[in-house]
């Protein structure tokens, strides 16, 4: 393709250079008329001028078409590579595991991005081969920022972040020497929200040990006895039973008692909570996968069925995806550089919104807490929250979506680096919906929406659709609820009726950039709104708290009768 493009390139020079001779003879032809005829020296200075304008606007002209000609050609070919480089990793995909049949280890090869192949031994015995048909198709790509973040222009927005940081930090040091006298930053909020956090790790061991453990063996177990038994069906739910009432146990009530037991400040609740989800996720995923597998196996006489390995098992409690593969592409090294400035971004951005907080939402909302609440607070409090509400949206995204998840993915040389699309430029949310999240989205998608509808026969979308939401707004709740300690449904509203509403008004259909706008304003005041109503009601807990222990009073925001 580029030797076509010089050789289009060439051929319009040529065509150029043959009509600028035959233009020249011209000029030379009209010079002998014009002399021969004995017309004036200014009539033939005027008209060799306009001819050789003439011909500098058509060289513009034919640089102009060359430029278009090459960037069309340019995109379709990155378009055919992209589409070529897809198909070959899901051929050599398939051609690998069939090939794994025959030996007793297996090669781990995957195309980088510059057309290599890697190579990684693992001493595995893959048996699945996984199509677009089964499910999520794992290769080797870059996340998104770090393509960007090589382009100067984008790096520079990047740089302006830095110094509004900075600038933070400055003015934190001068407010504090002007109103104290001392040079000091204290980060008492840091300390206070990260506090015990030697019982948050106590509970963390506990809960990476049991789902290290338990749902291995249980699977390994059921599946063992499963062809041998008699009454599988039988055998089969009361596997069910007993797991998943050993994760309602271990996963489910274990993390809520700690939370509430220990009186945990929130940002140590966030850790607990969060955890707790993505183990419950995790080993979902895990037998999800392989429950199928076992039920489709045939065993032959004296031969149990192949289960995966515990190291594959262990290796994706670790890796930076919520679907279970018993091997994902590989890179051949690990850049430690790389993953020392991941961590240092993570720990620039604990203190960005810790200056966040301490800045602009802790003094506004301290001394609206003593207001009596009204219509007028509330308006007011909204539209101080949305700047602030919004740069902690993006510095939670960058984070934990960016950074935290691609520290994990290099440590552990995890190839796929697709945790999130460019959400930035969606013009409906229900792409902003597919692209914010990618790990949590293909677990919905797959564990969610596509077994709804392979349950229903695929005759209810719109109820798969409507389930996903309500699922993924009861979740949101559930974190919010228990990492405040207060329920104040905030969270589920936006998820469950205005994300539900946006998604099929705000649609794929919506393609000019003004949706682009209206995304981002709907995006400005939601997270106004969340920083608003929780602020609110948290100073509100504080000063008005509760006085009894009923359903009602629990369950009813203290920000709507407090007034001290």
């Amino acid at each position: 393709m580029a030797t076509d493009s010089n050789r289009l390139g060439d051929t319009m020079a040529t065509e150029t250079a043959t009509r600028l001779v035959h233009r020249n003879i011209n000029i030379n032809n009209t010079n002998a008329v014009v002399t021969d005829s004995s017309i004036s020296s200014g009539e033939v200075t005027n008209h060799v001028e306009k001819h050789a304008e003439d011909l500098i606007q058509w060289k513009r002209h034919v640089e102009r078409v060359k430029s278009k000609v090459l960037d069309q050609i340019q995109g379709h070919l990155s378009d055919l590579l992209d589409k070529a480089l897809t198909e070959s990793v899901q051929t050599f995909t398939q051609n690998e595991n069939h090939g794994n049949n025959d030996v007793n280890h297996v090669n781990n090869k995957h195309v980088t991005r510059d057309g290599t192949v890697t190579t990684t031994n693992n001493n595995e015995n893959s048996h699945r081969t996984h199509t677009e048909k089964d499910g999520k198709v794992f290769m080797d790509r870059r996340s998104i920022l770090d393509d960007l973040f090589e382009i100067n222009h984008i790096r520079t927005i990047y740089h302006m972040f830095i110094s509004v940081l900075f600038l933070f930090i400055i003015s934190t040091l001068a407010v504090d020497y002007i109103d104290q006298g001392r040079l000091v930053l204290e980060f008492d909020l840091l300390s206070y929200a990260f506090g015990k956090l030697h019982i948050v790790g106590l509970a963390w061991l506990l809960m990476f040990s049991y789902t290290l453990a338990v749902p291995y063996y249980a699977l390994a177990l059921w599946g063992t006895l499963y062809h041998r038994s008699p009454v599988q069906g039988v055998l089969s739910v009361g596997a069910g039973l007993v797991l998943s009432a050993l994760q309602a146990a271990l996963l489910g009530v274990l993390p809520i008692y700690v939370v509430f037991h220990y009186q945990l400040p929130p940002a140590s609740r966030f850790i607990i909570i969060l955890e707790q989800i993505r183990f419950l996720m995790k080993s979902y995923s895990f037998i999800r996968e392989n429950v199928p597998v076992i039920l489709k196996h045939k065993t032959k006489e004296g031969e149990g069925p192949r289960f995966p390995t515990f190291s594959s098992y262990l290796y994706f409690l670790f890796a930076p995806t919520l679907i279970y593969r018993e091997s994902y592409p590989r890179n051949p090294h690990i850049r430690w550089n790389y993953v020392g400035v991941m961590f240092a971004k993570i720990l620039g951005c604990l203190f960005y919104g810790y200056f966040i907080l301490v800045r602009l939402c802790i003094p506004v909302f301290m001394n609206d807490s003593n207001k009596p609440f009204s219509t007028r607070t509330l308006v007011l409090a909204l539209f101080h929250a949305t700047l602030p509400g919004m740069l902690l949206l993006l510095l939670a995204f960058f984070a934990f979506l960016h950074c935290w998840l691609n520290a994990f993915a290099e440590m552990l040389r995890f190839a796929d680096r697709m945790f999130y699309k460019d959400w930035w430029n969606s013009t409906s949310f229900a792409n902003y919906y597919r692209t914010w999240n990618v790990v949590v989205h293909d677990w919905l998608y797959y564990y969610g929406y596509r077994d709804f509808l392979w349950l229903s026969r695929r005759k209810f979308r719109t109820a798969a659709m409507l389930s996903v939401f309500v699922v993924s707004a009861l979740v949101h709740e559930y974190v919010f609820t228990l990492g405040f300690g207060f329920f104040y449904p905030v969270m589920f509203c936006l998820f469950a009726f205005f994300g539900v509403a946006f998604n099929f008004t705000l649609n794929d259909n919506r393609k000019s950039p003004v949706w682009n706008i209206m995304m981002w304003t709907c995006l400005f005041i939601g997270q106004g709104v969340m920083v608003c109503l929780y602020c609110q009601e948290w100073y509100a807990q504080i000063h008005c708290p509760r006085t009894g222990a009923s359903f009602w009073e629990l369950v009813t925001p203290r920000s709507w009768s407090c007034s001290n």
